[in-house]
């Protein structure tokens, strides 16, 4: 347990004992925020850099989301290897760096783009820009970046102590203030980076100066945290030269919360990057989709269209439910996870068979406590192995990419993102298996 005398800053001791929890809250915030601003520039480049794409367009499009989330399968397990090897706080700086470089790429693509614009290749009838190509690559990095960094937050919020709080609240006030960040960003990319302007008029040379602020950021962020004291937390991490004597892989109840989080990344994400994709199609075939009977978002003089507002609501409900459910101290994980899985699968439904985007994004409310459930439920016991489980599991977090990118083909194959939906509803119902059956723990699997 840490206590207040264990804690210090850059000039020596702190007598507050929040002030490490709230160091690693604000860059999981930064993690949160620019996830999504990866995810919102799916639509402005596939009116940029995939105007000519032809039948593939869809699936050219999903794929920035999709090498942002290899960037967990490929590298969730070499964050808990330098958690182990350097610390928490050496971690989270080499994740900072990712960060920068996957920024850089983005600068760097956006210049390219607007200086070379007649460099490119062709895939079948799809004629792709070299600059896309940079592009994807800087997000990969980014979501290099971002698992590394998860690796570190979720197990020291679950594992670091504050009087009053179970892991499952602490995780759940981690994703909120992560919330504020994925809320704000689809206006960000909207208003900051494309000035309001239509989607159609969108320019990618406008990405370079918003782009180089963040890079200057970041290197802020990095500058401050080098100067801060993160305490290691025991019991978390293997100590030096101590070998493991189990396999990760032994403990049922992980390797079958990691399945859960796959299916729950892969439909989360799915819809907070595909639903503006969706609406998009439905207005251009006549269906209108209106927010208190308005069709068009008018705040200041400036348009922020309906697309923006289905994603910052969608993850505002993230927003509203982790808040809520961070008061939660008598409610289990498992009881939560299971009314929120059954009325999100509800929710999709419905959705698909009216036509009623309201459904899709309402799921965010639904989907806002599934993390930290699942989390919780799925390292429960298993003590000098959380911060390899951590690892692993942060690989999982791939599931956002197979499904974005299954669901972008499968709408490429249908001529309609209508009826992909379904994948949510099998999604749901195979975390709804894990929260009734697999989360129980074995009495082996307790690690004393």
């Amino acid at each position: 347990m840490i206590t207040p005398t264990d804690i210090k800053s850059s000039g020596g001791k702190s007598d507050n004992p929040i002030l490490p929890f709230a160091i690693i809250t604000f860059i999981y915030f930064i993690v949160g925020f620019l996830t999504t601003v990866n995810e919102q520039l799916q639509a402005p480049l596939k009116f940029t850099f995939l105007s000519h794409a032809g039948s593939l367009k869809n699936t050219f499009t999903t794929m920035t989301t999709f090498f942002f989330f290899l960037g967990y399968l490929l590298n969730g397990t070499l964050g808990s290897k330098w958690v182990n090897a350097f610390g928490y706080k050496n971690t989270i700086l080499r994740g900072l760096l990712f960060m920068i470089s996957g920024l850089f790429m983005y600068l760097s693509s956006s210049w390219f783009g607007s200086q070379y614009p007649d460099l490119k290749f062709g895939i079948k009838d799809a004629v792709i820009p070299f600059a896309f190509v940079i592009f994807v690559v800087g997000s990969y990095l980014m979501g290099t970046s971002a698992a590394i960094i998860q690796v570190v937050v979720n197990p020291y919020a679950a594992s670091y102590e504050m009087k009053g709080t179970q892991p499952v609240q602490r995780l759940n006030i981690l994703t909120a203030i992560n919330s504020i960040g994925t809320t704000s960003a689809p206006f960000f990319v909207t208003v900051v980076m494309f000035s309001g302007i239509s989607i159609e008029s969108i320019e990618i040379r406008q990405l370079l100066f918003p782009l180089s602020m963040l890079i200057l950021c970041i290197l802020i962020i990095i500058m401050v945290t080098k100067r801060l004291y993160l305490p290691d937390i025991a019991n978390t991490r293997a100590a030096d030269g101590e070998k493991l004597e189990r396999s990760i892989w032994s403990f049922r109840h992980f390797v079958l919360g990691v399945l859960a989080i796959f299916f729950y990344v892969g439909t989360e994400v799915a819809i907070g990057a595909n639903i503006n994709l969706y609406a998009f199609e439905l207005m251009d075939s006549g269906h209108p989709i209106s927010f208190f009977g308005k069709t068009d978002i008018i705040i200041g003089g400036v348009d922020f269209g309906i697309h923006a507002l289905l994603s910052t609501l969608y993850w505002g409900g993230f927003l509203v439910g982790r808040s809520v459910s961070s008061f939660f101290n008598k409610i289990s994980a498992r009881a939560q996870l299971i009314v929120t899985t059954i009325l999100a699968g509800v929710f999709a439904l419905v959705s698909m068979v009216t036509q009623n985007l309201w459904f899709l994004v309402a799921i965010g409310l639904l989907h806002s406590s599934m993390w930290s459930c699942i989390y919780s439920l799925s390292i429960k016991g298993l003590n000098k192995y959380t911060s390899k489980a951590s690892g692993i599991f942060i690989s999982a977090v791939f599931g956002g990419a197979v499904f974005t990118l299954i669901q972008g083909g499968l709408a490429d194959v249908f001529g309609s993102w209508r009826w992909t939906w379904f994948l949510t509803v099998i999604c749901e119902l195979l975390m709804l298996c894990y929260a009734l059956f697999g989360s129980r723990i074995r009495e082996k699997d307790i690690v004393s």
